[in-house]
């Protein structure tokens, strides 16, 4: 089974992690590199996509950037777990649905793991927890090579998450596990960005089919 490297790099602003995805999805598409994932928390952002720039969404109260991911708007910010997958998609997985629905699947396992029920809706794409949306998942693609990826809001701060609106999406349908209670597992460990972190790795296998490799810390000026 093809290894997949993963790349662990703490807080980080999302412009510099965006610049080098850029940079790691060409040097995936040359073989330069092999399949990778980034695992990261970014500062407070509200990233603005093609969609959403063409419905003339307009985000007030948040700092934005554009963004040239599927979608409409997505926030990011302490205590949601993002993970972006360079991933080199095989001739059987290329099919833009397919992949969104594996990753679906992914943090659904992962949810699992920890104890937390999560599923599918079709209203939208990402993971849904008690009908709230707590996984956003967008991506663009060159060559096959994938580029963005998904976020669990965890434990986000205040209501962040629940006051945003655009895009077909009323105020209160994304919150975090933690608004919704899951804060502890049946046995009292803490649910937290590190243990969905690793549930991702213990499921990464059987959902992606790629083993992953010892975690590495990473900044993004290494690959700048």
């Amino acid at each position: 089974m093809r290894e997949i490297r993963v790349l662990r790099a703490g807080m980080v602003e999302h412009s510099l992690v965006s610049k080098a995805m850029k940079e790691l999805q060409k040097e995936r598409i040359e073989d330069k590199i092999p399949d990778t994932l980034i695992i990261v928390e970014h500062p407070e952002v509200v990233t603005i996509g093609p969609k959403a720039r063409r419905d003339g969404v307009e985000v007030d109260g948040y700092p934005t950037t554009e963004t040239d991911r599927g979608g409409g708007i997505t926030w990011h910010g302490p205590g949601q777990l993002v993970v972006y997958p360079i991933i080199k998609w095989e001739v059987g997985e290329q099919s833009v649905r397919k992949i969104i629905g594996i990753l679906e699947d992914w943090s659904i396992a992962a949810m699992g793991e920890c104890g937390v029920e999560s599923y599918k809706d079709p209203s939208m794409q990402g993971a849904w927890v008690d009908g709230y949306k707590v996984c956003s998942i967008g991506l663009s693609f060159l060559h096959w090579v994938s580029r963005h990826g998904m976020s669990i809001n965890v434990d986000t701060p205040g209501s962040r998450v629940e006051n945003l609106e655009g895009c077909g999406m009323t105020r209160g349908t994304h919150t975090s596990l933690h608004q919704l209670g899951y804060t502890h597992d049946e046995s009292g460990e803490p649910l937290d960005i590190l243990r969905f972190e690793e549930a991702l790795l213990e499921t990464c296998e059987e959902i992606l089919k790629r083993t992953p490799m010892r975690p590495e810390n990473w900044t993004p000026e290494v690959l700048a």
